[in-house]
């Protein structure tokens, strides 16, 4: 997998710098241009690799698309250890026709495939999993495309995270071998992208639901007549699980502008309002 910088110079100043990189990471939510030039990499090990599809729960209904795919071992893996399909981008056409060779000699290259392309330029939306090595400001030049992927998408991205946005899971990796950084660790951290509720939700009888959300934490305003009642909780996918005053629970399913759900077993749905009111 990659690291993407625009010279080598960029590279060798990397391998100088690393100490004070975690440092300037909150620096880097300020709009940046990714380098995409060119492309060293530094190998994931086997155990990593293997570590990371399974985070994303991995199976043979997905479809992989690792960002920086190096060697290509990420998507070969995906495609021979858990059945899926995969992608694999990367700007250094040596290491594509690796990959490609590798993936024909796993008996995979139906399954795995690899362009020589620049990951932003690479179509996200066929995706059910994102992988990633990539520097800081490359994952925040990326966060509003990962965003606008199709709910339930999962994102793993080794050692690096996406700024303000909390992953729904790290893990931690013993690396005895890893050659960059003091600490001999890979940190793995995993999102599940949410659907988008944030805004104001009209149901039935005049009841009204104000969503704010924040990547996947939501709180909300529920109002039936003169009664208002307040709540908090997440989304996760496509499921909003609310708890209000007392543990009072409000659950539903969302399907693009319609929610299904609430408290006990309602099924009734809600729509989402067009404009400021609903009518």
């Amino acid at each position: 997998m990659s690291f993407l910088f625009t010279r080598r110079l960029r590279a060798l100043f990397f391998f100088l710098a690393l100490p004070l990189l975690a440092a300037a990471q909150s620096l880097a939510a300020q709009s940046v241009t990714a380098p995409v030039e060119d492309v060293p990499f530094i190998t994931t090990p086997d155990h990593v690799t293997v570590a990371m599809l399974e985070l994303a729960g991995v199976g043979a209904r997905d479809h992989v698309i690792d960002l920086g795919s190096g060697d290509g071992r990420i998507v070969i893996t995906a495609a021979k250890r858990f059945g899926a399909t995969g992608l694999g981008v990367e700007l250094v056409p040596d290491l594509v026709a690796q990959s490609r060779d590798s993936a024909r000699r796993a008996g995979v290259a139906a399954r795995a495939r690899f362009e020589v392309q620049d990951l932003f330029a690479t179509d996200l939306a066929p995706a059910t999993v994102v992988t990633m090595y990539l520097l800081p400001e490359v994952n925040l030049a990326l966060r509003p495309r990962l965003l606008a992927l199709a709910p339930g998408t999962r994102i793993v991205s080794h050692d690096w995270d996406l700024g303000d946005w909390a992953p729904d899971r790290t893990l931690t990796l013993a690396v005895p071998e890893k050659a960059i950084g003091r600490e001999k660790l890979s940190r793995l951290h995993l999102w599940t992208v949410p659907a988008r509720v944030h805004g104001l939700w009209c149901g039935t009888g005049g009841a009204t639901l104000l969503l704010r959300q924040q990547y996947q934490a939501v709180t909300a305003q529920l109002t039936q007549g003169d009664t208002a009642l307040s709540y908090s909780g997440r989304v996760h996918a496509g499921a909003l699980h609310l708890l209000g005053a007392g543990g009072a629970a409000w659950q539903a399913t969302v399907d693009g502008d319609t929610l299904r759900g609430g408290e006990a077993t309602s099924t009734l749905p809600w729509r989402r309002a067009v404009g400021a009111r609903c009518s």
